[in-house]
């Protein structure tokens, strides 16, 4: 029986699901630690609360969100009126932005 980890990424449309299970893996191997929380895939660094993935069906839009946003300034990051959290969206129909989200999880790990 799969957990509910599992069960979330598999539960996604096509092509979210296979970006998203590509963006999980990457994430963990960016030294992240991922559990299951608030109905999403949260990750963490040092303990603490670093990013979540997640998929909005109102919206129709992939997206990483960053928990210390607020302290970064990235052009490809949107605050769109959260008070804290910054988004990245991802198109999951075109190649995936890894140099940028690279630099955007090496910024947000110096706020640990």
């Amino acid at each position: 029986m799969l957990n509910p980890l599992e069960n979330y990424f598999l539960k996604q449309p096509e092509p979210q699901q296979s970006c998203m299970l590509f963006l999980r893996k990457w994430l963990m191997e960016q030294g992240l630690d991922e559990q299951f929380k608030y109905m999403t895939a949260m990750y963490y660094f040092k303990t603490k609360t670093f990013c979540y993935l997640s998929y909005s069906t109102k919206s129709n839009k992939l997206y990483v969100g960053f928990i210390k946003g607020h302290l970064m300034k990235h052009p490809k990051l949107e605050q769109e009126g959260r008070k804290q959290i910054k988004v990245i969206y991802l198109n999951p129909e075109k190649d995936l932005p890894i140099k940028t989200l690279t630099e955007i999880v090496k910024m947000a790990k110096k706020l640990y």
